[in-house]
């Protein structure tokens, strides 16, 4: 991408929409474009055509996407795989309508086997079945990669579809039936400590789970963008987890809270490992620079904060 090039963020207000904007625009990249949903329903496909036919941008990140912990997957499943396919099949194809030269496709580290050989190899998609709990926002992302492949055997486009690790970072959401799990024990222990309650955690605490700060994902997006042109989908992660036990043993540090942690064992677990292989990145030349507790001690003063500005409000 040259500084100049006309570059379109779907999903800009999003964690990794957000994060990828303003890594462009620290990098001095001056023509971005996107819109906010009122402005523009990625669900709807004339208006998606209308947009690419006006403002014909050069590069896509592919951000937008309906996202949420275990809690939200396994209530609204349909919701999860209507939303993201039609997201997908409108901005991917009107791409290569409007001659986009370069697409880059956020998938998930979702799409892997629940009980799949770790670390988890790029080769490994759609070797065993998925996790139930997430199933539906699984097949979704699977799509989109397969969509941009298909597109680019049949069209030649150059379409890369990218895997993120479990992301975390300023902008999370932290709604405790919508987020994801270390937001949500953040917020948890913060309430805690105000009150002075026990915290409860879903789960036993045994599942191991890796964390990539969003920031150094859109670092990695950015990278990939100028660097790698495979069909092929490529992992971006840390390459090290943790025990969601320990996640809360950390964040309760963090956070300054003294109290009693429970473990419920009649919630869901999820998968009892997730950690990507990030060999092929790495090759590249792109590592993770946030370190776990860094990034952690970032996104809660960013919590505080946003708290302080909806209270003064």
């Amino acid at each position: 991408m040259n500084k100049d090039s006309k570059i379109y963020i779907a999903g800009h207000r999003g964690l990794v929409g957000s994060s990828i904007l303003r890594r462009l625009q620290s990098e001095g990249y001056n023509n971005l474009v996107y819109r906010t949903h009122k402005e523009l329903d990625l669900c709807n496909q004339p208006e998606v055509e209308s947009f690419f036919k006006s403002e014909r941008p050069e590069y896509v990140f592919l951000a937008a996407a309906k996202v949420g912990g275990i809690w939200a997957n396994s209530t609204y499943p349909a919701e999860f795989i209507y939303s993201n396919l039609a997201v997908q099949i409108n901005v991917i194809h009107n791409s290569y309508t409007y001659s986009v030269k370069k697409l880059l496709f956020l998938g998930s580290s979702c799409i892997y086997p629940r009980d799949c050989p770790q670390p988890m190899k790029e080769e490994y998609l759609l070797t065993w079945p998925l996790e139930p709990t997430n199933e539906a926002y699984s097949i979704a992302k699977i799509a989109g990669i397969k969509m941009c492949q298909a597109y680019n055997r049949q069209h030649g486009t150059n379409f890369i579809s990218v895997m993120p690790t479990n992301l975390y970072g300023p902008g999370d959401n932290f709604d405790l039936k919508t987020s994801h799990v270390l937001p949500a024990i953040i917020r948890k222990f913060h309430e805690a400590k105000l009150c002075d309650h026990s915290v409860t955690i879903w789960g036993t605490g045994t599942p191991l789970r890796e964390f990539l700060h969003v920031d150094d994902l859109a670092h990695a997006c950015v990278f990939l963008m100028n660097n790698y042109n495979d069909s092929e989908i490529i992992n971006i992660g840390v390459g090290k987890d943790i025990s969601i036990r320990e996640l809360a043993e950390l964040i309760s540090e963090v956070v300054g809270f003294e109290g009693k942690i429970v473990f419920d064992s009649s919630k869901p677990d999820g998968p009892p490992r997730k950690l990507l292989n990030v060999s092929r990145l790495q090759t590249l030349g792109w590592k993770a620079r946030i370190g776990l507790r860094e990034g952690i001690e970032e996104t809660y003063r960013w919590y505080l904060k946003t708290i302080s500005s909806r209270t003064l409000r």
